[in-house]
């Protein structure tokens, strides 16, 4: 974990935690130390941040201040290049979809990977960190491609 950022420069990080809230990696108190006019870009705003100081902005409004640090904390930033991401996220995305197509549900059960990737099925909420942030846990079963 980080201890101090006194002799940082810009500061940009991400922390991922699957269909839950992220905790925060940076303090305010580290923040607070700080060089006056840092930057720091929390992509992980759209699961809370992982800076204390974080707070969500917008494409329109993208910057704020806080303890001398400049912070750039827009949500969706994807949003900002919608065609390039849209172009990543089909990609990315097409080998599952058409796997889908083909195979059905047999395609989950022979890409165990694949399988976890599933948040609801047959109207069921299937994702426990999901369910546990929204705090739906007697909707909650676990998926079984079987």
């Amino acid at each position: 974990m980080v201890t101090h950022l006194t002799d940082a420069g810009p500061g940009v990080g991400a922390v991922l935690r699957h269909g839950n809230k992220v905790r925060h990696v940076v303090t305010e108190a580290m923040v607070w130390h700080m060089q006056a006019g840092s930057v720091i870009v929390d992509a992980s705003i759209d699961q809370g941040g992982y800076i204390e100081t974080s707070r969500p902005t917008s494409h329109s409004e993208p910057i704020f201040e806080q303890h001398g640090a400049i912070h750039y904390c827009v949500t969706n930033m994807p949003g900002a290049a919608p065609r390039t991401s849209t172009l990543v996220l089909t990609t990315a995305m097409l080998p599952y979809a058409m796997q889908l197509a083909e195979k059905d549900i047999q395609a989950l059960r022979e890409d165990l990977g694949f399988a976890k990737g599933v948040n609801t099925y047959k109207g069921v909420l299937t994702c426990k960190p999901v369910a546990e942030t929204l705090g739906l846990m007697p909707q909650f079963r676990a998926f079984s491609a079987v």
